[in-house]
């Protein structure tokens, strides 16, 4: 008798769980944290469709010589760069050298047409849609306040905000943005399923353009202003300006927070493949344009990759607009696990790099190394 009631008792304590789980952003993430690299399972999602003529990168024909000699020092450990990639968690890296593939390997099962969440990788394509819609005459300009979209943000504080400081993240929000609290602000848009309710309760606090603090917020919210001024979801909006003019080899899906809601989560959740990630830097790196077209104004491309002021991210890498730049040159997206697209523009190179997990590595600085030897 005693062992039916426990079996019933925990049948019951699953059942409410399971309940929690489906309408509870704090039971979800309990559940569900840490971050990984299924994520984008765990969520509904809009797809971002793709069309002929694909894009594909040459292959190199340095690629059979491609090696990078010499050792680094990992966690006390001297390792190889092939040690390096098999230790840290590595699911898929990829080099490309003058648009032309010249490394590849994956990991674990994936492959070229795995698809992987790209974490805050997203909100650099973010940006790239803002000057698209700005250049389309959506959006005047990034000086534009954000409630001449949101005219209700007036009463939480918005009058002053801009696109600028959103994209720059100097808004002033109270947003915090700590991924280990599961009743923390970020796992509430993270796990979250009213999303749209949620940011439309934040407040400014602090003067904005002031000071820099990295809140996934303010991508999110720049990425509603861009509903709202073309008229279009944020998916279809990137499958028509990005993913078909650059020519995608695959297609994507864009996370979202619930199959009612239907709000895409801007700041975090494109899943799509390594190859596809690495053509979005080329795009960059080649000032906006594919094949002589232009799909993202050179004059955002330069303005996105020029330090503007004092921001600078929690390991001294300057902020611009949703992308860290280095003083060189160099710049890069970045999102949690270790998720990369990493550009050099000296060497004409582009580095992609997913991970289930960072692996202790500090990829910026290998990326850097790696550069002195191509």
């Amino acid at each position: 008798m005693e062992l039916r009631i426990n079996k019933i008792l925990r049948l019951s304590i699953l059942f409410v769980s399971l309940s929690l789980l489906s309408s509870c952003y704090v039971t979800r993430s309990i559940f569900w944290y840490p971050t990984g690299i299924h994520d984008q399972t765990r969520f509904p999602a809009d797809s971002i469709r793709n069309q002929p003529p694909f894009s594909d990168f040459k292959e190199s024909h340095d690629t059979q010589r491609f090696s990078i000699h010499g050792e680094f020092l990992i966690s006390g450990n001297h390792l190889s760069f092939e040690d390096v990639l098999a230790d840290s968690h590595t699911l898929a890296f990829l080099v490309i050298r003058n648009d032309s593939l010249l490394f590849s390997k994956y990991f674990g099962g994936y492959g070229e047409s795995s698809a992987f969440p790209s974490f805050s990788v997203a909100k650099s394509f973010v940006s790239a849609l803002t000057g698209i819609a700005i250049s389309e005459g959506f959006i005047k300009s990034v000086d534009q306040p954000v409630t001449d979209f949101f005219p209700e943000l007036k009463n939480r504080g918005f009058g002053k905000v801009t696109l600028r400081h959103l994209l720059t993240m100097r808004s002033g929000l109270n947003f915090n943005e700590g991924y280990k609290n599961p009743f923390g602000d970020d796992s509430r848009i993270y796990y979250g399923r009213h999303l749209k309710k949620f940011i439309f309760r934040l407040k400014v606090t602090s003067e904005p353009g002031a000071t820099y603090s990295y809140q996934s917020a303010n991508t999110q919210l720049v990425a509603m202003v861009l509903e709202k001024a073309t008229g279009k979801r944020l998916s279809e909006y990137m499958e028509e300006k990005i993913w078909k003019p650059l020519g995608m080899k695959y297609p994507a899906t864009w996370s979202v927070d619930g199959k009612h809601t239907q709000e895409a989560k801007a700041f975090c959740c494109i899943n799509a493949t390594a190859p596809d990630f690495a053509r979005f830097g080329q795009l960059f790196l080649d000032h906006g344009s594919r094949a002589g077209r232009t799909i993202v104004p050179e004059q955002w491309v330069k303005e996105s990759l020029t330090i503007q002021n004092d921001s600078k991210d929690s390991r001294g890498y300057p902020y611009t607009y949703f992308w860290r730049v280095r003083n060189d040159g160099e710049f890069f997206a970045y999102g949690v696990l270790g998720q990369y697209i990493y550009v050099c523009p000296s060497k004409h190179v582009v580095i992609v790099r997913i991970g289930d997990k960072a692996g202790g590595i500090d990829w910026p600085g290998f990326f850097h190394l790696i550069m002195q030897q191509l």
